[in-house]
């Protein structure tokens, strides 16, 4: 728990041992925070709780600053149980205490807890009246989920941004300017990256209408992650440009191999891709063993993404399929692809890679190159000229 100011205080918790988010499919090498804020003006509002394995200790924390009966509101901003999970054992010492959300959050937090609490539906406009200070609502549909929304406080000009402009990152600093910004923008990207990525038209609408509310914003405190304090619109800028159809001047080659055939043909492929322009970021990641939402974050930087599998039973490697089956799913725009591959009996890795490709929505530049058995100096020096081939295709 820390003061952010005289008025508010971070009451939520820090996860420094968590590795998966979603189940297993998000992965958070730097842990996590669920952030909680407690607004103690004329009336107190809490806006959020924590993930349910810390509900005890949540609540144990939170009497340490307040008598419970004195909180006269509690905004839930989003019913995923990394949000939402203190409110049963909240509930159960402050019955009836009314729950700010949208039509969406009541519907969700009905499914997720089967309790009918005391919800009061509120949508973009509406105010809530603290005293010195309003909280103005303002929904976020699929920023992630259909029920997120946002608040402005107007006293202190802060917006709590809920799933927005977080962060899987723990730290006791809790604030952008103190902690190591390589690694909070690292975070930050495969964030967008991972989770947003499928929302960019919705992301920069919602940004654009909530700029057009002209308002100061001194802080933004999300869900996740720390607190954007110095500078704090620089996440804004960054989400503008990551939902614009976001790439850098980079090739990300990912393969999967079974005896290292596709591995030859993917370091010979990046060979040709670099000898035609060497100032290309060239990232080569083996599917079957690097971290699935790392991989996922260079795809989101790339201009070019070439992806190649060994061929199995007429189809291809299952770290692969996974992959692919992630990429379709994130709908990356502003992309071009190739697909390549080996294969000792069948043959129809590259152009099923191909087809693959396509169904993600990229702009497939060739056929798909194929190798027969481990390549050997010839095969290497074909992979080196499709490599140059796609580069000039830049």
């Amino acid at each position: 728990m820390f003061k952010i100011n005289d008025r508010i205080t971070w009451v939520g918790k820090i996860d420094w041992d968590l590795k998966k988010f979603h189940g297993e499919e998000y992965s958070t090498h730097r842990g996590s925070s669920y952030n909680s804020y407690l607004i103690e003006d004329e009336k107190t509002a809490l806006i959020d709780t924590v993930w349910q394995p810390f509900d005890e200790e949540f609540i144990t924390n939170l009497k340490k600053v307040i008598d419970l009966k004195k909180i006269d509101y509690i905004i839930a901003n989003h019913a995923e149980v990394d949000h939402s999970g203190g409110l049963p054992e909240l509930m159960k010492e402050i019955p009836g205490t009314p729950i700010y959300c949208t039509a969406n959050g009541i519907k969700s937090l009905k499914g997720h807890y089967h309790q009918d609490w005391n919800f009061i539906q509120v949508k973009t406009g509406d105010t809530l009246d603290l005293g010195e200070g309003k909280l103005i609502f303002i929904e976020a549909p699929m920023l992630h989920w259909p029920d997120n929304m946002f608040e402005y406080y107007t006293k202190d000009e802060i917006l709590f941004s809920n799933d927005a402009f977080g962060q899987h990152y723990a730290s006791e600093f809790m604030y952008n300017d103190l902690v190591d910004q390589a690694e909070l923008y690292q975070e930050a990207l495969k964030y967008y990256a991972n989770i947003l990525t499928p929302f960019s038209p919705l992301v920069s609408k919602k940004i654009h209408e909530v700029l057009g509310f002209n308002v100061p914003v001194d802080m933004i405190c999300p869900a996740h992650g720390v607190i954007w304090r110095e500078n704090p619109t620089q996440i804004v800028e960054k989400y503008l440009e990551w939902a614009d159809n976001y790439q850098e001047h980079q090739v990300t080659v990912i393969y999967d191999t079974m005896w290292d055939a596709t591995k030859k043909m993917a370091e010979a492929i990046t060979e040709g891709i670099k000898s035609v322009d060497p100032t290309l970021n060239i990232k080569l990641y083996n599917v079957g063993t690097a971290d699935k939402n790392d991989v996922i974050s260079e795809v989101f930087k790339a201009k070019l993404v070439v992806a190649g599998s060994s061929t199995i039973n007429k189809g291809i490697l299952s770290a692969m399929a996974s992959t692919l089956e992630i990429m379709k799913g994130l709908n990356f725009k502003n992309k071009k692809a190739a697909g390549f591959g080996s294969y000792g009996w069948s043959g129809e890795s590259p152009k099923l890679m191909k087809k693959a490709l396509e169904d993600c929505g990229f702009d497939v530049l060739e056929e798909g190159l194929g190798v027969l058995w481990k390549p050997d100096e010839n095969a290497l020096k074909l992979c080196r000229d499709y490599g140059t081939q796609l580069a000039n295709k830049l």
